[in-house]
């Protein structure tokens, strides 16, 4: 869909995805996954905690590298099945020019939790 077909939408609804930074502070190899995966540990501070995610982004990405990593994640969606894996959040990216992903980080390190405005 591109942008001029996509629906515009109020301010409120924005404000409805709850989109924050966190710290990865753990990537596994998810082999049980369609399509390469990592299974990710991101910490979002002391109010939301550390959550779980299912990333396909091991073109770009080693596990060593992601840790320790700020990504944005909208954190709160119900959780998701994924195969064997429970993804309570949704890591954010964008594709490059062949469709893998990129992720979604801040240029500067921010408090995890924060909330994207």
């Amino acid at each position: 869909m591109s942008a001029q077909e996509t629906p515009q939408i109020a301010f409120d609804d924005f404000l409805k995805v709850d989109i924050r930074i966190g710290t990865i502070v753990e990537a596994e190899d998810y082999p049980e996954a369609r399509k390469p995966a990592y299974k990710l540990k991101i910490d979002f501070g002391p109010d939301i905690g550390v959550k779980k995610s299912s990333a396909q982004i091991t073109h770009h990405y080693t596990r060593q590298e992601l840790v320790g990593r700020q990504v944005a994640a909208v954190v709160n969606f119900p959780p998701r099945q994924i195969g064997k894996f429970m993804s309570e959040v949704l890591t954010l990216g964008f594709p490059d020019g062949n469709d893998q992903v990129v992720l979604v980080g801040v240029d500067r390190p921010v408090p995890n939790g924060g909330r994207l405005f």
